[in-house]
């Protein structure tokens, strides 16, 4: 009986001694998932690797060697010696970690104050002078860029489903009208301090901090000012992150739209974590968008982990660059690539700061006959960054891969003169890298200096033409192409920024084909017209003469990047623009007068789409790689597509270029223009086309032209003769004899009789 017992109450010590040491390490739990057991006790043998960051007040506290005791029981006997050891180790541990490199947040530094401690402005409790905020970052888990899906996200109540868990994602927008399934956060069902929201990382997860932000709403003023984090293995046993022995209140939000970090006094190990929100707005409710710091805990096993894994073999340079890292990025490419790169810069921000291009072209600095000019530029929003970063990486990616003889990008390189601008707004992009990738918000950064929206600063050309269309005045009075600006916006007192200005100089100075600006916020390709044509309408079709060709364009870039026409993707914020192959027309989406995408078409022959590439307007350096590969095979066939349609050279009867002739196509109320050599691009899609080729003072010529669906433009050259008018005036102009001033039938009338001799 006394050895049953005594075996009975062995067994017991021991697996309360297993649990001990199993809680000291994830401190989390009392039991865990059946099938979870054989990677928890591996975690066990090797736990010293995962340490946790001791206290000053108890550095055996929060080793990972001492159990934290429960409440009610008493902490394991320890001798005077092993209590020293436990101290000599966390001391050197601790020093160990002052002396590691600073960490970052974006690329945002810890700063650090005068006796060298780590400054955490946004951690709160009152005794938090007994901890050593870590100085350790991870990266976030993904509640923003999706990496974390629906099903992960749990709540204790929801107001309603728009506002369920599935919305507390970090930056997730509302719409202009708050519906049923698409609001701006998580909404708890009721106000009282029992709410919480839940995050399920799927496996084990070094959780090192909190982001949190309000309701993203017009009409509603919903936040909340303070909260408690819990991490959990099961989901069912939770433990409160602890200030000393009382529970640890978060310090919140103080408006709706400001991102505030809260950082774990000691990184905490778990599967689940939730927070639960403790006060919140006075005349608001209980209301969040979230994002996690963690960093998944090694586990090659894990399914989740490995279906959404992606990695890359390119070797870039992957990681944010304010404008002086950009500079030297750029000239290290221009370096290592001298033949075929040029740097040059097309003007400068309201601060000064140089808007830099890099051109990519086997000839680079001039135009050749015959090829085609294409541009990519990004950040108009300074604080939508991976376009930015996508053109960097794309220029390094060329000058490898031609170094290396890739014949695709040599192609490209030899066949292309190409323009790539990062940065037309990098004083708005320097506001949001100082506060870093997840604290930015939603628009730190976006205008300019002065405060305009350069990508919608561009004349209203739109109104202009649609008005003499009305009019019937097109294409006798105004021409369907190349409208002019109207002279009010080229005062210097109009409201246009100096961003804005360089643009159009640059865009008028090169004959550009085909052109993509890269933003970020959505996952969708926009092409033109932005604007509506009833005037007060917020959506409607708008499409252009050349929509077609537009479809073909953008569906070329949405359907080779990994996400945007995958039907089972989730939407970013409110719209689903999967069901749309991932491509739509811009005013259909919102109206946007004076957008760069417009005055492009309207006002040049180039053919300009937004892409919009992520989600994330400003992702976190880790998140890099992965996006690069999502947008790689994008951006260069978007690129290719410029060798689509037909080109050719409009010569006279000497061989000369003709500069400024029209190539109008039939059907196709859009005509474009050829180039100082009188060469000439125009996209179309595969048909047969009549082209009509004219200038003034030349008779018009005309043929049938061919587009195939293999890549390469058709060639059609046209040779046009002068006409009799225009000779007899260059000839009365040779003699020194002013022009015959008559009519041009009389004068034609003349000639036929003079050539009767009558």
């Amino acid at each position: 009986m006394f050895s049953t017992t005594r075996t009975g109450r062995c067994r017991s010590l021991l697996t309360l001694s297993l649990l001990g040491l199993l809680g000291s390490f994830v401190d989390v739990t009392r039991g865990h998932p059946a099938q979870d057991e054989d990677y928890y006790m591996q975690e066990l043998l090797s736990r010293e690797l995962y340490a946790r960051v001791p206290g000053p007040e108890d550095p055996a506290l929060f080793s990972s060697e001492a159990p934290v005791p429960r409440s009610g029981e008493r902490p394991s006997p320890k001798t005077k010696k092993d209590l020293k050891d436990q101290r000599e180790k966390a001391s050197q541990t601790d020093k160990m970690t002052s002396d590691a490199k600073t960490a970052k947040s974006g690329n945002k530094k810890v700063e650090k104050n005068k006796k060298g401690n780590l400054k955490t402005p946004n951690s709160i409790s009152e005794g938090d002078a007994h901890y050593k905020p870590t100085r350790e970052e991870c990266p976030p888990m993904g509640l923003e860029n999706l990496k974390i899906d629906d099903f992960q996200l749990h709540a204790s109540t929801m107001r309603r489903y728009g506002l369920g868990a599935h919305r507390g994602r970090l930056n997730i927008q509302a719409g202009l009208y708050e519906d049923e399934f698409y609001d701006g956060g998580w909404c708890a069902g009721r106000t009282d301090p029992l709410q919480w929201f839940e995050v399920d990382a799927r496996r084990l997860t070094k959780f090192t901090g909190v982001i949190t932000q309000g309701r993203s709403s017009l009409w509603s003023s919903d936040w909340v000012t303070s909260y408690k984090v819990l991490v959990s293995n099961d989901s069912h046993t939770w433990v409160t992150i602890k200030n000393g022995t009382e529970d640890m209140i978060f310090m919140g939000n103080k408006e709706k739209e400001i991102p505030v970090r809260n950082k774990l006094p000691v990184p905490v190990i778990a599967r689940y974590i939730r927070i639960n929100p403790w006060t919140w707005h006075s005349t608001g409710s209980i209301c969040m968008r979230v994002e996690i710091l963690g960093c998944p805990m090694p586990d090659p096993n894990n399914y989740y982990h490995r279906r959404n894994e992606v990695t890359t073999t390119d070797n870039l340079d992957f990681r944010h660059h304010n404008y002086k890292e950009m500079r030297q990025l750029m000239k290290v490419v221009n370096e290592m690539c001298p033949n075929i790169t040029r740097i040059y810069n097309i003007g400068k921000s309201h601060n000064g700061l140089k808007l830099y291009a890099i051109e990519i072209s086997d000839n680079p600095g001039e135009h050749e006959l015959g090829e085609p000019e294409f541009r990519y530029t990004a950040g108009s929003h300074g604080n939508e960054v991976l376009g930015r970063e996508l053109l960097l990486l794309l220029t390094q990616f060329m000058c490898q891969e031609y170094l290396s003889g890739n014949p695709r990008i040599r192609h490209l390189v030899e066949e292309t003169r190409i323009h790539l601008v990062p940065s037309i707004n990098p004083d708005g992009y320097e506001k949001a890298f100082e506060v870093g990738s997840e604290l930015a918000g939603w628009s730190l950064g976006r205008w300019s200096e002065d405060g305009l929206d350069i990508h919608h600063n561009f004349p209203d050309l739109n109104s202009i033409l649609w008005e003499a269309e009305a009019k019937k005045w097109v294409p006798r009075k105004v021409l369907n192409h190349h409208v002019p600006i109207p002279e009010w916006y080229q005062m210097k007192n109009a409201t246009v920024a100096m961003e804005t200005r360089a643009l159009i100089a640059w865009m008028e100075k090169n004959p550009f084909v085909l052109g993509g600006n890269l933003q970020g916020g959505e996952l969708v390709v926009t092409f033109p017209y932005d604007m509506t044509r009833v005037p007060g309408r917020t959506r409607e079709q708008s499409p252009t003469p050349d929509d077609h060709v537009f479809r073909w364009l953008a569906f070329s870039y949405a359907s080779t990047h990994r996400l945007m026409t995958a039907a089972g993707r989730r939407v970013c914020h409110t719209e689903d623009f999967a069901k749309e192959d991932g491509t739509i027309n811009g005013a259909s989406w919102h109206t946007a007068p004076g957008s760069m995408n417009d005055f492009s078409y309207l006002h040049t022959n180039c053919f300009e789409l937004s892409m919009y590439v992520g989600c994330d307007k400003f992702p976190h350096e880790s998140e890099l790689p992965e996006e690069w590969e999502n947008n790689r095979e994008s951006l260069l066939v978007f690129m290719e597509q410029v060798h689509r349609g037909i080109k050719g050279v409009v010569r006279d009867v000497h061989g000369r270029g003709i500069a400024n002739a029209t190539i109008s196509v039939e059907g196709i109320s859009h005509d474009i223009r050829t180039a100082a050599d009188g060469d000439y691009w125009r996209l179309l899609n595969p048909g047969e086309y009549k082209i009509l080729a004219k200038a003034p003072g030349y008779s018009p010529a005309s043929k049938v032209c061919e587009v195939g669906y293999d890549m390469g433009a058709t060639r059609c050259d046209f040779i046009i003769g002068r006409t009799n008018l225009s000779r007899i005036k260059e000839i009365m102009e040779k003699f020194g004899k002013q022009p015959i001033k008559l009519p041009v039938r009389q004068l034609q009338h003349r000639l036929r009789r003079r050539r009767l001799g009558t």
